[in-house]
């Protein structure tokens, strides 16, 4: 029994057989999916939304209202995740039976930990860009004074190269 080393074309590449002497007679892609859709048995959505903890069914762990101090907030449960992970060590040394309970509270910990960071992140997206345009812009300062210092030294060497010739 033989096996092609490639599968053949999806059958749909018929539909581009005149590509090369009319690009017009392509197919038009299909347009964005806009709201929610389905991949790979999980639901998402188009809208760039961080949903809520109550949402995904985790506990808020810090106030919920609009004006967080975020790190204070980051602080406060970094310490008390490292609290849990030590009482963890003990519970895991003197009632090894009662362990789960101390991984679900270290998971919620870490659940509002990263839910805090990912509620920060259009701000350093913005910041991100704010630096790069500011180094793109000083990158065009420098070219354009690049630019000026290289014209005059080309009049300079223009002027010279006059003076040599007339005072000849």
């Amino acid at each position: 029994m033989a096996t092609a080393t490639y599968p053949p074309p999806p059958p749909y590449y018929r539909l581009y057989k005149d590509y090369s002497e009319n690009p017009n007679s392509a197919p038009e892609p299909p347009p964005p999916i806009e709201g929610t859709y389905v991949c790979f048995g999980g639901n998402y959505t188009t809208e760039d939304v961080l949903p809520s903890l109550e949402e995904q069914g985790v506990p808020q762990l810090y106030p919920k209202d609009s004006n967080v101090d975020y790190k204070k907030e980051l602080r406060s449960l970094n310490r008390e995740l490292q609290l849990h992970i030590l009482e963890l060590a003990d519970v895991l040394v003197d009632r090894p039976s009662q362990y789960a309970k101390r991984i679900g509270e270290i998971s919620s910990i870490f659940k509002n930990l990263h839910h805090l960071l990912n509620s920060l992140r259009p701000h350093q997206a913005r910041a991100t860009l704010i630096h790069i345009m500011e180094l793109q812009i000083q990158q065009r300062k420098q070219a354009v004074e690049d630019i000026k210092r290289r014209r005059e030294e080309a009049q300079g060497f223009l002027k010279d190269a006059f003076f040599t010739l007339d005072g000849q």
